[in-house]
């Protein structure tokens, strides 16, 4: 998330707050369908620094690649953005909105003046979309050398007008030059996406779910006391 959005929310401003927030519908456990939102996009860049890609970038591949995994493990999706184009913030929280029993997550990275700082934050607002946080951040938090900034509040747009539990997730600090080597390997935005995915498949289906081969069918019964086969018997 670039450093001017971030000044906005600190001083309240109404680009990114609103005077009242909706009151989410806590579907956390039962919904169908994500909402995966790519932060930023077209004239937006969000977060850059020289020698790094910009956020609206990588905020997008992480995205796709959470979607293709989440419609792997037999969710429904709907991105908000799949390319390079700008989506207002409003037209964010509407397409998460109509979207039926389901979840928002939004895909950022982060931005500071103060280069030594990285490390991993989730945002929610609603008391509905806590867990949901909570779980992505510590699935976060398991990748190697990752710091865990924690779990926090806050009055994002795209957090305080959703009618469903919805969460903003930074996946690191482009001004830290480590942070913003790692957001430039394709391996590491597919790990990323990885553990966000496995949170939100455990939070609907329960631990041990994500990637777990599905159970075959049981095989017919065999043939007994009245289940001959037909066959054997023509008229």
């Amino acid at each position: 998330m670039s450093r001017l959005i971030r000044f906005t929310f600190v001083f309240g401003l109404t680009g990114l707050l609103v005077g009242c927030g909706t009151v989410a519908k806590n579907t956390s456990r039962t919904f169908k369908t994500v909402t995966v939102d790519a932060g930023h996009g077209g004239k937006d860049s969000g977060a850059y620094r020289r020698n790094g890609p910009p956020e609206k970038a990588v905020a997008l591949d992480v995205a796709r690649r959470l979607d293709r995994k989440l419609r792997e493990s037999q969710l429904k999706t709907m991105m908000t953005r799949s390319g390079d184009v700008f989506v207002s913030l409003d037209q964010r929280v509407a397409i998460g909105n109509g979207q039926r029993n389901s979840i928002f997550v939004s895909i950022h990275f982060n931005d500071s003046p103060r280069r030594v700082i990285h490390g991993f934050e989730t945002y929610y607002y609603s008391s509905a979309s806590l867990d949901l946080a909570q779980r992505i951040q510590k699935h976060l938090s398991t990748m190697p050398g990752a710091v865990n900034r924690g779990v926090h509040r806050a009055g994002f747009r795209v957090l305080r007008n959703l009618s469903y539990p919805s969460v903003l997730v930074e996946c690191g600090f482009l001004s830290n030059r480590s942070d913003r080597n790692e957001a430039g390997s394709d391996v590491y935005r597919e790990r990323l996406a990885d553990k966000i995915a496995e949170a939100i498949v455990e939070q609907r289906f329960g631990a041990g779910m994500y990637n777990r081969t599905p159970t075959p069918p049981p095989p017919p019964p065999a043939e007994g006391p009245g289940l001959v086969s037909p066959k054997l018997f023509p008229p």
